[in-house]
């Protein structure tokens, strides 16, 4: 009991030594850590930041295993990783500079509207998606739509022009009919809008893709490989329609199992009533999408 009182006391004279700059110096170096990994989270450095931890680990063995070649190998490439990652980042880091020059600090930290973002996707947006698909299809119209989930595809969407507008069926066939401006590219859909259209997507380097399949279905496969995303194809030649998912390409038979597969992206619950958010679009009172 004895040991447990002076415990108690020792915990109680620490934290009688923590002044208010202590406290304000916490917050902030908590806050930037967490930005930090909300924007590592939303790019596709995510998977760059994976495996730098896995050859850190891989470090700290070789260290507690005294493995001295490889340890010091690995410490004479620090300086030259350092550099490196630099590099690889600099496309990331070069947006998340001009984001922050460009938003209202106030604003981006306190909001409180909680209803304009993360929108859950509707079954009438699922309706839609699935009638202009296989519409496109009848006609052997070309389309390529990706439908974002918890991975942002904010890099996606500046590389084609901002649409913002309400999904419909009208409004897919109409952006990706021949000799239109916008039919060029991939569509980007969230929370039952059309963001952007004529957006960039990356290819695939998987030689197992069929070479029947043409730059559109490897652009597809490409994004899932590096997103959560799901993308919904239409083949130019044959009208067949496929989805991308998980690095993966299924063809899909009919508008059923289309919207079979779309219905899953309505599965988000909301934990109910409106939110106060502290940092604007960060906290999500949502369940990640059933896999």
């Amino acid at each position: 009991m004895a040991n447990i009182v002076e415990t108690l006391y020792s915990w109680l004279s620490f934290v009688r030594h923590i002044s208010l700059r202590n406290l304000l110096e916490i917050v902030i170096i908590t806050f930037l850590v967490y930005e930090f990994l909300v924007w590592i989270k939303n790019t596709r450095a995510w998977n760059l930041l994976k495996g730098i931890v896995v050859i850190l680990g891989f470090t700290v063995f070789a260290y507690m295993l005294r493995l001295d070649t490889i340890f010091w190998i690995a410490s004479k490439l620090a300086i030259v990783a350092t550099t490196a990652l630099v590099i690889i980042f600099q496309p990331e880091l070069r947006k998340a500079l001009e984001e922050l020059g460009s938003q209202n600090l106030i604003s981006g930290l306190l909001s409180f509207d909680a209803g304009k973002e993360n929108q859950t996707f509707s079954e009438r947006s699922v309706n839609e998606i699935a009638k202009a698909t296989f519409e496109m299809a009848k006609v052997k119209t070309g389309a390529l739509m990706v439908i974002e989930r918890e991975v942002s595809l904010n890099e996606i969407r500046r590389t084609g022009i901002e649409i913002d507008g309400l999904i419909s069926s009208q409004l897919l066939i109409n952006i990706f009919e021949h000799n239109t401006p916008l039919h060029d590219g991939a569509v980007v859909l969230s929370g039952n809008k059309v963001l952007a259209a004529t957006c960039y997507l990356p290819l695939s380097d998987n030689m197992d893709i069929s070479k029947d399949l043409g730059t559109r279905h490897r652009a597809a496969v490409g994004i899932s490989e590096v997103t959560d995303s799901l993308t919904v194809v239409v083949s130019e030649e044959t009208g067949r329609v496929s989805v991308a998912e998980n690095g993966g390409l299924r063809r899909v038979s009919d508008i059923e199992e289309l919207k079979k597969i779309l219905s899953r992206l309505t599965e988000r619950q909301e934990n109910g009533g409106k939110r106060f958010k502290i940092w604007k679009g960060r906290i999500r009172n949502e369940k990640k999408v059933a896999k």
